[in-house]
């Protein structure tokens, strides 16, 4: 059987017979190869031994650690990986109940619910709650899971401007009450949610608030419960979700809220359902990781010093960076064009960080997102900074429209004092 395009490369060798029956098919094929001549966006020279990276979600850098793996070892080499099934049939205790149980407790919940991925969280609880009866609304930078639950459940999801409660409260006190959805820490900006005046709209409008806490547990609060938990606000924002491939550097999603809730949704979600509930093996890696997220909170405090550390230093050199408040510092450089102009003189550098561009970001603002971990030490910090400053006039970094935004930004506070 002939495969439709040469992998690795953009020509088309061969088109399957029904393609030529199937021309909306065709031409949406046709205009993704068109968009990316040379390739992906995302696909960049692979790293080299020498190449600093920052585009991993381990942020406090547990991947790897050998009390992490050495309990995934251990459990395979006992028992094996025996639950091979939907976790719907799991009715016994079990060891996922057991770590449900244990991390409700860490963020403050009555209980938790794992399952396949960040994704099939988001997905599964908005398909679960949703219906045509009640109105929902997203952040217009909420994460794309999100707005695949309300697909899900056959809804159409209202955006509101980013980070705007006034634009929110607009929209609640015309369309009624009903399910709000925002990330903690946006994934893409790593900017963070007001999230207690955003809470004190959903109590006063009765509506029902769903934090996604990916980028932001482990990562704050004392032991690294998360924003939400961190602020407070845990009887407020019952319904949290989040994926463990970032500061848990494994792979699953969680989501914890109240028991009944829960209880609901184990049932209703179709992701939970009709998926293979988490293996044992990576259950022990939970456990384990979240024994080192609690107890060193050294990881944390690195990590938040050398993210202020190079969020500053690139602010200095003129990018639009102070958005970010946390780990997550994007270079948003605005079309493909120009992000992959930006990704080649990063690489050639030796400094690989993560390309973002529609539909992960709105068209037109494309973006090289720099994940700062813990791991990363004050001489790479300044190596990426003294590249970044090398390159400006190469990727036309001043004519960017987010440095233009900054500068009339700069311009107005000049006015104001």
């Amino acid at each position: 059987m002939s495969l439709p395009f040469e992998c690795g490369s953009s020509s088309v060798i061969s088109r399957p017979r029904d393609w030529g029956e199937l021309p909306g098919l065709t031409w949406r094929i046709e205009q993704y190869f068109e968009r990316f001549k040379d390739g992906h966006a995302t696909k960049g020279i692979p790293p080299t031994a020498n190449t600093l990276i920052f585009s991993s979600n381990d942020y406090l850098s547990i991947g790897g650690d050998p009390r992490i793996v050495e309990a995934q070892v251990r459990r395979l080499r006992e028992f094996g990986d025996s639950v091979l099934m939907s976790a719907v049939f799991l009715h016994s205790e079990t060891e996922q109940r057991a770590f449900e149980r244990r991390i409700a407790r860490f963020m403050g919940a009555e209980d938790a619910v794992l399952c396949q991925s960040g994704w099939c969280a988001n997905d599964g609880l908005i398909q679960t709650l949703a219906d045509q009866t009640i109105p929902i609304y997203f952040d217009m930078f909420a994460h794309m899971s999100f707005w695949q639950g309300a697909q899900s459940a056959g809804v159409k999801a209202r955006p509101f401007r980013h980070n705007s409660v006034e634009n929110l409260a607009a929209l609640i006190r015309k369309n009624g009450p009903g399910i709000v959805g925002v990330d903690s820490v946006y994934s893409t900006t790593g900017d963070i949610a007001p999230l207690v005046e955003l809470a004190e709209l959903c109590e006063a409008e009765g509506c029902l608030l769903i934090v996604d806490e990916s980028h932001s547990a482990g990562v704050f609060g004392a032991s690294g419960e998360g924003l939400v938990a961190m602020l407070g606000l845990q009887d407020r924002v019952p319904n949290r979700t989040l994926s463990m491939s970032k500061a848990f550097a494994s792979r699953a999603g969680l989501v914890v809220g109240p028991s009944r809730a829960l209880e609901f949704y184990r049932y209703e979600s179709r992701p939970a359902i009709f998926s293979s509930a988490v293996v044992p093996h990576e259950i022990a890696a939970f456990e384990a990781s979240l024994d080192v997220i609690e107890a060193e909170g050294e990881r944390r405090t690195r990590l938040q010093e050398s993210a202020g550390y190079l969020r500053n230093r690139l602010d200095e050199l003129g990018y639009n960076v102070d958005i970010s408040q946390t780990q997550i510092i994007a270079l948003e450089a605005g079309t493909e064009a120009a992000t992959i102009r930006l990704r080649r003189a990063l690489e050639s550098r030796d400094i690989q960080g993560a390309v973002f561009c529609a539909p992960a970001t709105p068209k037109n603002r494309a973006l090289v997102r720099f994940s700062v971990t813990a791991a990363h030490t004050r001489e790479q910090l300044d190596r990426v900074a003294e590249v970044c400053a090398e390159i400006r006039d190469e990727v036309g970094m001043r004519d960017w429209p987010s440095t233009q935004r900054k500068s009339v930004r700069g311009r107005r506070l000049t006015v104001a004092a």
